[in-house]
């Protein structure tokens, strides 16, 4: 089951997170392009940049109390990181702490 499909799944972000799903289904039905689709973690807001998280693959990664959370500038250094050093080509990955 995915996240936007739980019953706690606030509705002001349901249109946005199908959209984000119907896309990632399209691409995984590519067959020439190479892309990457990164998601990040429930929690996404700005913060603190640490250089410190996770990387995962379909499943939204957690902390060991349950949070799902990554601060805007460590998303984009992970997502940096994948630009200068393709790893998901033809996948799709996750960012958290």
């Amino acid at each position: 089951m995915q996240l936007v499909d739980t019953p706690g799944f606030p509705e002001v972000y349901k249109p946005e997170a199908l959209g984000g799903r119907e896309f990632l289904n399209v691409l995984r039905a590519e067959k020439e392009l190479e892309w990457t689709f990164l998601s990040s973690s429930a929690e996404f807001a700005p913060g603190k940049r640490t250089g410190k998280f996770r990387l995962g693959k379909d499943r939204l990664l957690t902390l060991p109390n349950g949070e799902s959370k990554i601060s805007m500038e460590d998303f984009a250094i992970a997502m940096i990181d994948e630009l200068e050093t393709p790893k998901h080509v033809r996948e799709r990955f996750t960012v958290g702490y």
